[in-house]
């Protein structure tokens, strides 16, 4: 004769929901700061597009006489307005700076020079900022290498004479 008992199959799991949180986790947390932190990159990566394009328009919009300082200095307010949201500016010696770090250069020319393959001037805007040593956000150890070095972006604009 078979006696069946019943056995609680719960004492025996206790442990295993313990270690399978703990593998599932740092997978979890990495992917979630991945995102977290490529998305802010990209977000970094589209304001900086727009402020060489703002800068860039400057030159293109302004009056022909204007004095070359003049065309800097909004050249570069544009740029700046475009970027302060990220807590990055560019200085008139070409430093692009984060608080008192420099993280990138920005050149805002003091004039147009002539167009590359072509007739007539022309206005560059560029701002190279190095992202992987300044991250906006502090990224999950190890997926550091997954952001790009430097985001770089030039605008270049036809000037009128």
């Amino acid at each position: 004769m078979t006696i069946w008992t019943r056995h609680d199959h719960r004492q025996d799991d206790r442990g295993a929901a313990a270690v399978e949180f703990a593998l599932v986790v740092p997978i979890f947390l990495a992917l979630l700061f991945g995102i977290i932190s490529y998305g802010m990159m990209l977000s970094v990566r589209q304001g900086i597009s727009q402020a060489t394009a703002e800068g860039a328009r400057v030159y293109a919009v302004a009056p022909s006489g204007t004095p070359s300082a003049t065309l800097k200095s909004t050249a570069l307010s544009a740029v700046n307005d475009a970027i302060s949201s990220y807590g990055v500016s560019c200085t008139s010696g070409g430093a692009l700076v984060k608080g008192t770090t420099t993280v990138g250069s920005c050149t805002v020319p003091t004039a147009a020079s002539a167009c590359t393959g072509g007739t007539g001037q022309c206005a560059t805007v560029k701002i190279v900022y190095n992202y992987r040593a300044n991250p906006m956000v502090q990224t999950f150890p190890g997926l550091d290498a997954t952001l790009p070095e430097t985001l770089t972006f030039n605008s270049t604009v036809r000037v009128n004479s």
